[in-house]
């Protein structure tokens, strides 16, 4: 009986044993088809309901964007690249994703013919540079690419230096580095160059980063580790004999520096000039800008013989494509001989004299002239002169400065009006002092609520005041202005009389039907490059109220608050 008891006992262990394996793998089975169904949930998720985008910013140890306290880890899921969070704009991550994108090209490429005012300029930035995931059918480096080139085409240096900070790795991240370096040494400011170097990181590998951080350990006497650095890029086959020499030069391993100047980048080029005994160098039309930058900044351009002509000519052509200090070409001007008789009778005989020869006689005359009148006869002589050979471009801004420094209250109205024209606006706005007047709506207080200095429950008391007192003017006529500013405080929930019908007028103002339709399929962020386009070259106190109003309203159709109020503020009032 124990025998038996026994039998089966060993029986059933055998069975079990024999079938192990085949638990075992219905289990891993069973693991398998959970995992399959992850990824499945994942796509079935909406992005908008798990991501917020009220407030980003970007972990620059793990690339991760943080997104109120939630974690997008952008290096496994889709990338969003840029500077500014755009909840600050109204925007959120999904900006783009509903406009096409040859339709952001064609817009993008328009606008970088344009010379944007600082209002249209500050829209694009704020726009383009914030974290959105790219337009449909864009892929993430080109979106990326328009980012970065446009900040290069404007040279916007603090905007790189936050890009480059706020986003870990990237797209062409060397191509911004570089920039930043280059920059640098064309300012003649290595020491600024090797500290934008640090953004190199080791999963960038680039010859010419490379290259200058060896530069770089050498200029901050670290020779023993530049010789290093030096030694490993030549096992990797990435140096070359030109920048070997050089460097063992600046290290005293070579008693002897090859002569040769090479111009094939700034680099090459820095190097030449520092290591070339009594370094002479004489640009052409061939030369890059970036060449000729750093020629002006190191003062390595000299003009030895005032009278060589052609040498002149040739800097007034740089100066004119900025290539050159447009400043020292009026101090080569001043360095030309002319005789006391000539300088008297300058006005007469300069059309005997050439081109060259002309204008630097009439710049004498017009620095030696004490009379305000006759120093503006002189410039916009000059001015003639500078047109004549298709050189405006030396003259303009130099024209505008020396316009500002006349007091027109001791030159005859005439003369006034002729200087105002020639007076180029400063590119930074100075707007002045807001002067308000409750007389008239969009000029009245209400106004500092759209600068965030009083609160609704305020604005609603004060546009009650206002409207009370203009109600009275039974000869007042409510403009383009006005009614862009009651939309705006409509939308913000501040209440309108009931009697007073604005949307009736409102009617009157046309919106063109295209822009219609991106603020009604929600593309907030196209319909802001629109916008862009249309305010141009223009501030926005400079254009026509029908503009204000429908730009205006468009942005109120995409909550886009804070560009509205921006142009409001721009846009409405009087100022001291």
């Amino acid at each position: 009986m124990k025998l038996t008891s026994l039998n089966k006992y060993l029986g059933f262990l055998i069975l079990v044993i024999l079938f192990q394996p085949l638990f075992a793998e219905e289990e891993i089975d069973i693991w398998n088809k959970e995992k399959k169904q992850i990824p499945e949930t994942i796509e079935n998720d909406n992005p908008e309901k798990n991501i917020s985008s009220q407030s980003i910013f970007t972990n620059q140890q793990n690339n991760n964007i943080e997104i109120e306290n939630e974690i997008l880890n952008t290096s496994k899921e889709a990338n969003v690249f840029g500077i500014y969070d755009p909840a600050e704009n109204d925007f959120d991550l999904n900006m783009w994703t509903t406009t096409k994108a040859e339709d952001v090209r064609s817009s993008i490429k328009r606008i970088n013919k344009i010379n944007l005012s600082n209002t249209a300029e500050k829209l694009f930035e704020n726009t383009i540079l914030s974290f959105s995931y790219p337009p449909e059918g864009m892929e993430e480096k080109e979106f990326v690419d328009l980012k970065i080139n446009w900040m290069i085409e404007n040279k916007k240096i603090e905007l790189i230096e936050k890009f480059l900070k706020q986003n870990n790795t990237f797209p062409n991240k060397k191509k911004l580095i570089q920039y930043l370096v280059d920059s640098n040494i064309a300012k003649a400011d290595i020491k600024e160059g090797c500290k934008q170097i640090n953004f190199l990181d080791k999963d960038i590998k680039d010859q010419y980063l490379e290259k200058f951080k060896i530069y770089c350990l050498v200029f901050n006497k670290k020779k023993n580790e530049a010789q290093l650095q030096l030694d490993i890029l030549r096992e990797e086959n990435k140096s070359d004999k030109f920048f070997d020499n050089k460097i063992n030069f600046l290290l005293g391993v070579n008693p002897k520096s090859s002569q040769k100047i090479r111009e094939d980048n700034l680099l090459n080029f820095y190097l030449s000039s520092i290591t070339t005994a009594n370094f002479k160098y004489e640009p052409n039309k061939n030369t890059s800008k970036i060449i000729w930058e750093y020629l002006n900044a190191a003062n390595l351009i000299k003009l030895d013989d005032a009278q060589n002509k052609e040498k002149i000519k040739s800097l007034e052509v740089a100066a004119n494509k900025d290539q050159f200090d447009k400043q020292k070409i009026f101090d080569i001007y001043s360095n030309l001989t002319f005789d006391l008789n000539s300088l008297i009778k300058a006005q007469d005989i300069y059309q005997t004299l050439d081109n060259i020869d002309a204008r630097a006689l009439i710049y004498q005359k017009y620095l030696l002239s004490d009379n305000e009148e006759k120093k503006i006869e002189l410039l916009f002589l000059l001015k003639d002169l500078f047109q004549k050979d298709n050189l405006s471009n030396v003259f303009t801004k130099f024209l505008s400065d020396r316009l500002l420094e006349i007091d027109l209250n001791n030159v005859s109205a005439s003369y006034q009006e002729v200087v105002e024209k020639n007076i180029i606006n400063e590119e930074e706005i100075r707007l002045g002092k807001i002067k308000f007047d409750d007389k008239i709506l969009h000029k009245s207080r209400l106004l500092r609520y759209f600068q965030d200095e009083i609160n609704p429950k305020k604005a609603q008391k004060d546009f009650a005041k206002i409207y009370k007192k203009i109600k009275k003017n039974r000869k007042y006529f409510f403009s383009a202005k006005d009614i862009a500013l009651i939309e705006s405080l409509a939308k913000d929930g501040i209440e309108i009389p009931k009697e007073f019908n604005y949307q009736e007028i409102s009617k009157q103002y046309s919106v063109p039907p295209n822009l219609l339709k991106l603020a009604e399929s929600k593309e907030s962020a196209f319909l802001t490059l629109k916008l862009v386009e249309i305010i141009g070259e223009d501030e926005a106190y400079n254009l026509d109220p029908e503009t204000i109003y429908f730009i205006t309203h468009l942005l109120n159709q995409n909550n886009l608050k804070k560009i509205r109020n921006e142009i409001l503020i721009s846009a409405l009032p009087q100022r001291s």
